[in-house]
């Protein structure tokens, strides 16, 4: 116990020297890659998970985020107290006694949930609870979310952290390259007959067959294939918990698969009309691209007009 109170302290002393050292020069989303690196010479867990469960935890908490500045990571109280009658800051022995998973991450002897390097301490704890490969994180972060999408998103955060080592990226693309013909409005939630009155969940993009159709985000591919609605269609989530649906493909870039990255302005697949049956159905209306946007809360997903960030995109994109 005190080596690792002694580890923890060298830790957390060398940190804070090297964030007052690089204050002035290094940006705030170094300074948080370095918070992670440093939850990650305690736990040997790689920091681009620490980084990849804080970008989940932060979009899923939108509102009630205030108590912490660049860890958004709130374990519930339930799971931090288990069974303690009384839940406020206690030492991490007592809680363990009642089942909490708390534990104390700066040395004080206290588990504090509103306590940054608590929390990391304990996600880690967590973590390697199961081992550190590639399995053994995705069933750790099952046991903890009980929830297959907040896995995934989380395991394909941490695989664009990984390659881009950064946590930020917020360069978009209109979904059409500006030199083609094209045109739009905005027909988000314009009712739709087949298969049962619906409404329309996107925008829809003319333009002619063949013309490219481009990622509008950095993100990483969660579905391809065939949907008798949307024909051929690709889906890619960001790391805002964005799912961004491309449908109605006549075909897809060549060697696109479920799970790579993809970069924002990168041509994922070409105007077409298919959909509205089985398999190979097409022609049934002009050819265009059906692009959605979804937004994920970590309970549901639902769909949001994304007519506005077309918009913005089509005039900041070159």
């Amino acid at each position: 116990m005190l080596c690792r109170v002694s580890l923890l302290f060298i830790l957390s002393m060398m940190l804070t020297s090297t964030i007052a050292h690089a204050e002035e020069n290094v940006d705030n989303d170094s300074l948080e890659i370095l918070r992670f690196k440093q939850a990650e010479a305690i736990s040997l867990v790689p920091w681009y998970y620490y980084a990849a469960i804080n970008q989940y935890e932060a979009n899923i908490h939108t509102e009630n985020d205030e108590k912490k500045d660049n860890i958004h990571i709130q374990i519930p109280e339930k799971k931090w107290y288990g069974f303690l009658p009384e839940h406020k800051p206690t030492a991490p022995e007592i809680l363990e006694w009642f089942n909490g998973i708390g534990k104390d991450g700066d040395g004080d002897g206290i588990a504090d949930p509103n306590n940054e390097s608590d929390v990391l301490y304990t996600i880690g704890s967590l973590l390697t609870k199961y081992g550190q490969s590639e399995q053994d994180i995705k069933k750790a972060l099952w046991d903890f979310y009980q929830r297959e999408l907040s896995v995934l998103s989380i395991m394909n955060y941490a695989k664009l952290f990984q390659k881009y080592k950064q946590i930020s990226f917020e360069q978009n693309a209109f979904p059409v390259p500006k030199t083609y013909n094209y045109s739009y409005r905005n027909t988000w939630g314009d009712a739709r007959g087949f298969g049962g009155r619906r409404i329309h969940e996107g925008t829809d993009i003319f333009a002619g067959y063949g013309t490219p159709v481009r990622s509008t985000t950095y993100g990483v591919v969660e579905l391809k294939g065939w949907n008798k609605y949307g024909g051929w269609r690709i889906g890619i989530r960001d790391i805002h918990n964005r799912y961004h649906y491309y449908a109605h493909l006549n075909g897809f870039a060549e060697g696109i698969e479920v799970g790579d990255i993809v970069e924002a302005g990168q041509t994922i697949g070409s105007v077409g009309s298919t959909g509205y049956g089985p398999p190979g159905t097409s022609g049934k209306f002009p050819p265009h691209l059906h692009y959605g946007m979804y937004k994920d809360n970590g309970n549901t997903e639902w769909s949001f007009d994304p007519y506005p960030y077309l918009k913005r995109w089509e005039k900041s994109d070159l």
